[in-house]
């Protein structure tokens, strides 16, 4: 452990980490079974969320450096809400930028320095005291996203350090806590070695903008655990490998039991010994698997008993039971030939920036059902937690991206030019990437909706990026991985389990799926959606059904990132970059989305709705053919409605019931 906070760290790449605990699942546990209806809000958790106390500095040097002590007196700081930027927050300015660094045009800067005169610095501080339910036991702190590396102090000592704005960094503090009130003290800074890597296409924020809470853990602990769940060959089988870690002070006994949605036993396993590290595979018979069209889950619970059975923890995780492969060089589902129909999507609320609840979640995740919108690529970060048991419930495949861009790194003004790119295959980046990777892994492994995982975007290539590869390939069989750079550098094509490109024109990808192609090939980003655009998506759609290497892509983006103000006269609107007077900035490059800032729907969707529909309606001389592409629904749940009108009133309708097998015409 280390007691004593160092401010060279900042620009440091080899030190992203100091005291944190190693990432883990993102599973939910309890102490008792009533207690698995609070959900997130499990009573072993507490919340910090709120109002915290809050000084602003412009750099190092001028912020208050003793403001955690315990002696020191914060009474005359300003309030900031947590989770929020604090650019939304009436500190900073708000920056627009897409490939250039922020400080280009400042500062002449080279990896993996930092300006010393610009820096703003965050103080934030919160006193709490602990609740009962977290009493007298192990008890960690978990920030969820902080923006872009920050200290942290309880009571006066120093807790630790970390980097990476989008997983969580967590740090044990049972022998910092009193059990009357306490003081926590985080000094968060904009930017730091770390902001090399941070260079995406976005508002560059600040701050604690995701979830922060204290935790307990029971005396018997399943600490982390993956629930891989495929199916056989013939695709009807169940088979879940279980493997779990465990710490527990005494001796304790493990209960496995596995239900249907109806809540039906499938199967269980009673009274295994507890070992630190217990693997366990399950084969069961005959499964319903997930798929985006039929997103099944199972319920998996995990009991941790003692000698007599009684109850120390119980871990109730959702399981979707897949198998994602790759057959004669291409991409399949459950042994269907699959096609992503896809967005690339940023978190953005336009009144508070990418901090996102869940009904802006759950109103996108309406969205993409109702307008035939299958897939969701991450760009280009790991999005919060809840993100992803809703895609798993709802139905949505994704391409789970790590926080990895480096673009203003080694593209300049358009030109390819990689002679300062980071990570590249410079040593002292490696750990700091493969940190990343491992944290995304790590909190996400056990989601069914996750397809493949991707080393992050607009990176340009090296050994670096291929560790990455070769952790996740390591890590995980029962998916692939993605990296669309190796286009720019074939000598690290086997970053990339597929041929990803951006904005290549259709005969370009005509071109590559004619001279015998090694990869399946996606668009990770096509039809840039800005303005009045996506007219030309057919020109894609069409390549579905000549080329079964062809599976899609991903319309960059899903969501303009314009910002929500009130102006001088009290009326409400939208602003973009360069509109705070930033610089520099990239202005309305922003506004790339089929949706607009404030979730209105654009009329570009109604292109992206019909081409990205899977029943094709095909009318002739005799009526219509249906064609429903699907793979694993029919058409027996959907009503055919058509109807005549005259001068835009309805003047003949009718409803028809016509049942078109998955794949069938």
């Amino acid at each position: 452990m280390i007691k004593t906070a160092s401010i060279e760290w900042l620009d440091n790449p080899e030190v992203f980490k100091v005291n944190r605990i190693d990432a883990h699942s993102d599973h939910l546990y309890y102490e008792n079974k009533e207690d698995i209806k609070f959900g997130y809000d499990m009573p072993l958790r507490q919340s910090l969320n709120g109002k915290w106390k809050f000084s602003y500095a412009v750099n190092q040097n001028t912020r208050i450096k003793d403001f955690y002590k315990e002696e020191y007196d914060c009474s005359s700081f300003d309030y900031i809400e947590v989770p929020g930027h604090i650019q939304l927050q009436g500190y900073d300015k708000c920056q627009y930028i897409n490939t250039m660094y922020p400080w280009d045009g400042h500062d002449e800067l080279r990896p993996p320095h930092i300006s010393k005169n610009y820096n703003p610095v965050g103080s934030y501080v919160k006193y709490f005291a602990i609740k009962e339910e977290l009493k007298n036991k192990k008890t960690f702190i978990s920030f969820q996203g902080v923006e872009t590396a920050f200290y942290v102090w309880l009571n006066g000592e120093f807790v630790g350090y970390s980097e990476d704005s989008f997983t969580p960094s967590e740090f044990d503090i049972t022998e910092y806590l009193k059990e009357e009130e306490n003081k926590l003290a985080v000094e968060v800074y904009k930017r730091s070695s770390a902001s090399w890597l941070e260079d995406q296409d976005f508002w560059r924020f600040s701050g604690i903008f995701r979830d922060v809470y204290l935790y307990s853990v029971p005396e018997c602990h399943v600490d982390n655990m993956f629930a891989k769940a495929v199916l056989d060959d013939s695709y009807t089988k169940g088979i879940l490998n279980l493997d779990l870690n465990i710490k527990f002070n005494k001796e304790c006994f493990v209960n496995i039991y596995l239900e249907d949605k109806e809540e039906n036993s499938i199967c269980s396993l009673d009274k295994v010994k507890a070992e630190e590290s217990l693997s366990k595979e399950i084969i069961l018979d005959k499964v319903n698997p997930w798929s985006a069209e039929l997103p099944y889950l199972y319920n998996l619970y995990i009991e941790l008993v003692d000698s007599n059975n009684n109850l120390l923890e119980i871990v109730k995780q959702k399981v979707g039971f897949k198998r994602f492969e790759l057959k004669n060089n291409i991409m399949h589902l459950n042994g269907k030939r699959i096609v992503f129909k896809g967005v690339n999507r940023h978190e953005f609320n336009c009144q508070k920036g990418r901090v996102i609840t869940k009904e802006d979640m759950l109103w996108d995740i309406k969205f993409m059902k109702q307008n035939n919108i299958n897939a969701v690529r991450t760009s280009h970060y790991p999005n919060n937690s809840m993100w992803y048991d809703l895609c798993d419930e709802y139905g949505i495949y994704l391409i789970d991206e790590a926080n990895l861009e480096s673009h203003g790194s080694w593209q300049k003004m358009g030109d390819c030019e990689p002679s300062w790119n980071v990570p590249g295959s410079i040593p002292e980046w490696k750990e700091a990437v493969l940190d990343r990777a491992e944290s995304m892994f790590e909190r996400d492994k056990n989601h069914p909706s996750i397809l493949i995982w991707s080393c992050g975007n607009e990176s340009y290539a090296g050994t670096n990026i291929l560790e990455m590869t070769k952790y996740f390939h390591n890590k995980d069989d029962s998916r692939l991985v993605h990296y669309e750079g190796v286009f720019w550098n074939r000598d690290f094509d086997e970053i990339c389990d597929m041929e990803s490109r951006m904005y290549a024109k259709p005969a370009d990808i005509e071109e590559y799926l004619n001279n015998n192609p090694k990869k399946p090939y996606i668009s990770c980003e096509y039809m840039h959606a800005m303005g009045n655009s996506c007219g030309g998506l057919n020109l894609y759609t069409e390549l579905e059904d000549k080329y079964d290497m062809y599976q899609g892509g991903f319309i960059w983006d899903y969501i303009d990132q314009a910002i929500e103000i009130t102006d001088g006269n009290g009326v409400k609107k939208l602003v973009y970059g360069g509109d705070f007077d930033d610089r520099a900035t990239d202005y309305c490059f922003c506004t790339d989305g089929i949706i607009y800032a404030d979730r209105t729907i654009s009329p570009k969707v109604q292109e992206v709705k019909h081409l990205f529909s899977n029943v094709k309606l095909t009318p002739d001389n005799k009526g219509f053919n249906i064609r429903n592409t699907n793979l694993f629904t029919g058409t027996s749940e959907y009503e055919f409605v058509f109807y005549i009108k005259h001068e835009g009133n309805r003047i003949f309708e009718k409803t028809i019931l016509e049942s078109v097998e998955a794949g069938d015409e």
